[in-house]
């Protein structure tokens, strides 16, 4: 996850002295986990009593005591990402020599800047890229950053992507970068006359994601930026316990009726679901059900004008779910737009919020990592389908250096093999992984919020931002009456440290 960072020169060094003439630091620096680095610091010296001072550049030191040549290895956590300039300082006052050194280093975490939600790519008008279908087994180019204010050193962008006019089954890829570089992981599952959207959070490369179209036929492709991760301070994260907000079937969060075609309503959701005031974003999924015309539901933040893009787009008679990533209007409050001719409830349930004082700093995966796949048969991914109205507690140990465990994690998740209609719960397990092997283990409660919704033959997936409870240990529910296959991939996680 962390790279390397390299030496720089010494920027002070005394005039060679009489009994330690060859005194220095070689300095080696890498990130840690999100807010924290390792150092690595070298001393040429004669035997002698040795003074270390190290400046981590955010106004705090360290001193320490050395006794002579040696490795020495420590490390820092930072209040806020970004780069700074770490300055060692090691003083021989026997022999009155002194010798300094800097090294640039970087914590791995980055933040969050919400963008109002914006059309980066639409393959049917030319938008972002060529007027014409992405040909099967090919991919397009999207230009990210620089584009729409947002800044070329991006790191990560959250991208609401939707394919659309397929004639044939296939699957979508986002990566980072303008070439495809393989993976067994895919964001969007789709069938002939499906228009089907899923949120992904993608590494930028060189300015650029592409999207590769999985399939053997052309497809459309659109995409919509709604926010961006940069390695300097901004919003972090805070994970939540899934909360149902909104349910326009029972009145909850809103008046009890369907959202009336190109109707929309307001959502209080600041101060309200463990969302505090002052935040500036909120992480959703969002569910449409029961509509009576094919059309598309649009979030975007309370005072603002409807933009041309979509959340989730429905057939009728369909039951969609779809991440969501919007910013919220200065008032707490965002909107829901329906943009179908006719009416359609609308389900919410919030998952996270974005704030500049949520601590936890995201780590892209460069590539998706594959933790769970029921379908294969094999070594430590012996599972098997979800039995009907169970679950599976899957834990989810992320690869990084740092020692704590991770505060949230970003998947992306596909149910397949369906033989009937249900949908999928994910929340944190209260127990611990020991506890199921020692056979203590308490049942968790069944989750009322959803993550995504599935009728029978389809292969449905969507992203899922979740806290891993007290030991990065997930519950998968199988909220149907038939057993499912699941497929999850690791996108990044979330990190206070």
């Amino acid at each position: 996850m962390a790279a390397g960072v390299g030496l720089f020169p010494t920027t002070a060094l005394a005039a060679p002295a009489a009994g330690n003439p060859d005194l220095a630091i070689a300095l080696n620096a890498r990130a840690r986990s999100a807010h924290s680095i390792f150092l690595s610091y070298d001393i040429s010296s004669v035997a002698a009593a040795l003074d270390v001072t190290i400046a981590w550049g955010d106004g705090t030191t360290d001193k320490a005591t050395a006794a002579g040549a040696g490795r020495h290895n420590t490390h820092h956590s930072y209040a806020e990402v970004g780069s700074h300039t770490v300055t060692v300082t090691v003083k021989d006052t026997a022999h009155d020599i002194t010798a300094v050194k800097e090294i640039k280093a970087a914590p791995a975490g980055t933040e969050f800047t919400p963008h109002a939600p914006t059309r980066l790519l639409d393959t049917r008008s030319g938008l972002g890229a060529a007027k014409a279908k992405v040909g099967g087994r090919s991919s397009v180019a999207l230009k990210v950053g620089g584009a729409a204010q947002i800044p070329a050193d991006v790191v990560a962008v959250a991208l609401n992507v939707t394919v659309t006019n397929a004639t044939d089954a296939g699957h979508v890829a986002v990566q980072p970068g303008k070439e495809y570089i393989g993976s067994e992981a895919s964001n969007l599952n789709y069938v002939a006359g499906q228009t089907v959207p899923n949120l992904v959070i993608v590494p930028v490369r060189d300015g650029h994601v592409q999207m590769f179209n999985g399939g053997w036929a052309p497809v459309d492709l659109i995409a919509d930026v709604t926010g961006y991760f940069t390695a300097s301070a901004a919003s972090g994260y805070t994970s939540l316990d899934p909360v149902r907000a909104v349910d326009t079937r029972e009145g909850l969060g809103t008046a009890k009726g369907q959202v009336p075609g190109y109707g929309s309503f307001e959502v209080d959701i600041a101060e309200r679901h463990g969302v505090p005031m002052g935040v500036t974003a909120v992480a959703l999924n969002l569910t449409v059900t029961n509509p009576q015309e094919a059309g598309h539901l649009t979030v975007y933040p309370n005072g603002q004008a409807a933009p041309s893009t979509s959340s989730v787009n429905f057939a009728a008679g369909q039951t969609v779910a779809n991440s969501v990533i919007v910013p919220v209007g200065l008032d707490g409050k965002i909107t829901i737009r329906n943009g179908s001719w006719s009416a359609a409830d609308a389900v919410i349930d919030v998952v996270g919020y974005y704030s500049p004082d949520s601590r936890a700093a995201f780590q892209p995966l460069v590539e998706p990592y594959r933790v769970l796949d029921t379908r294969e048969k094999s070594g430590y991914r012996e599972r098997g389908p979800i039995a009907a109205r169970d679950y599976l507690a899957l834990p989810l140990q992320v690869y990084s250096p740092s020692p704590d465990p991770a505060d949230g994690m970003v998947l992306n998740a596909t149910v397949t093999n369906t033989k009937g209609a249900g949908f999928l719960s994910v929340a944190p397990d209260p127990n611990r992984w020991a506890d199921y092997g020692l056979g203590v283990a308490v049942k968790p409660p069944r989750p009322v919020a959803s993550a995504l919704n599935w009728t029978a033959g389809t292969s449905v997936p969507n992203l899922v931002q979740t806290s891993g409870g007290k030991d990065e240990l997930v519950d998968f529910w199988n909220q149907g009456w038939e057993d499912v296959d699941l497929v999850v991939d690791c996108l990044g996680f979330y990190e206070s440290d």
